[in-house]
C-alpha cells in the first residue's frame, strides 16, 4: 500500500470514528431526543403518566390511584413536566407514594431528566426498583446527588444546581443468576450531564429496607431474586421535577456496560 492511500485510510477511519462519538453524543444529556429503537416512558403529560405508570404498592404505600403526582409547567425551557410532590410522602417518607413503570425491564439503556426546586431536594431514580441513583441537592457523600445510594462517591461536580435541568444516562445489566443463585452482579455505566461518572460499577445490593424497593427486605437487601422490574421514581414530599424519560430495552450477553 502506498503511503497516500495509508494516509487516506488512516484520515477515513478517524472522520468515522468522529461521526460516531458524535451521533453517540446526540443521545446523552439535557434535551437528549430519544435513540432510535427508544420507548418513551414519559413526555410532560397526563395521558402518558396514566398509561405507563402507576404506584409501587410496597409496605409503607399510603397513596391512592389516579397518581397524585402532578403535571405542571417546566420552570425552565416551557411546556409540562411532572412534580414528585405527593401529600403521603411528607416528612420523608420514602415508599409511601413512589412511582414504578407498569412494565418491567431487564437489560436497558435508560435517559432521565431532573430539576430540584428547592435546596435540599430528595427524590431517586431506581433501576429495575432495586437500586437507587440518588437525587439530593446539597449531599456529596456517598449518599449524595449522583451516587450508585451507598456504593460510590457522589460525582456533585456534575451537578447543574438548584433550579436547573439534569439528566442521568444510564446503560444497565440486570444481576444474572444460575440454579437459583446470584452468580453475576447488577452492573452499571453512567452519564451525568454528558460526563461519565460510573464506568462498570457493579452494584452489591438493596439500600434502605423493604421502605425502599423490591427485595429490600431480603437478607438485608443482598436477597437479589431474578425478576425484572420497572423504573421507579422516588416521592419525599419534595418538589422535584421530571421530563424527558426514555428507555431502550438491551441484551447484554457479557458484563460490560461501558457506552
Amino acid at each position: 500500500m502506498k503511503l497516500s492511500q495509508f494516509i487516506c485510510l488512516a484520515v477515513a477511519a478517524l472522520l468515522a470514528g468522529g461521526v460516531c462519538t458524535r451521533a453517540a453524543e446526540a443521545f446523552i444529556g439535557v434535551g437528549a431526543k430519544p435513540a432510535p429503537g427508544a420507548e418513551i416512558l414519559f413526555d410532560g403529560s397526563r395521558e402518558m403518566l396514566d398509561a405507563k405508570w402507576t404506584y409501587w404498592e410496597g409496605p409503607r404505600f399510603a397513596s391512592s390511584l389516579p397518581i397524585k403526582w402532578k403535571i405542571v409547567p417546566d420552570p425552565v425551557d416551557g411546556g409540562t413536566c411532572l412534580s414528585t410532590f405527593d401529600p403521603a410522602a411528607e416528612g420523608g417518607k420514602y415508599g409511601a407514594a413512589d412511582i414504578v413503570t407498569k412494565k418491567p425491564y431487564r437489560d436497558f439503556r435508560l435517559h432521565v431528566e431532573f430539576l430540584v426546586m428547592e435546596p435540599g431536594g430528595n427524590s431517586g431514580v431506581y433501576l429495575q426498583n432495586r437500586y437507587e441513583i440518588q437525587v439530593l441537592d446539597g449531599d456529596r457523600t456517598k449518599h449524595g446527588m449522583g451516587a450508585v445510594i451507598n456504593e460510590t462517591d457522589s460525582p456533585y461536580h456534575a451537578y447543574n444546581g438548584v433550579g436547573r435541568w439534569n439528566a442521568y444516562d444510564i446503560v444497565f445489566r440486570a444481576a444474572r443468576f444460575q440454579d437459583g443463585r446470584r452468580v453475576e452482579k447488577a452492573m452499571l455505566t453512567m452519564y451525568f450531564n454528558g460526563q461519565k461518572v460510573h464506568r462498570n460499577v457493579p452494584i452489591n445490593q438493596v439500600w434502605g429496607g423493604p421502605n425502599s424497593g423490591v427485595d429490600g427486605g431480603n437478607d438485608g437487601g443482598k436477597g437479589i431474586t431474578d425478576t425484572p422490574q420497572g423504573i421507579k421514581l422516588q416521592a419525599e414530599g419534595h418538589d422535584v421535577r421530571y421530563r424527558n424519560i426514555w428507555i431502550k430495552e438491551l441484551d447484554l450477553a457479557t458484563p460490560d456496560t461501558d457506552f
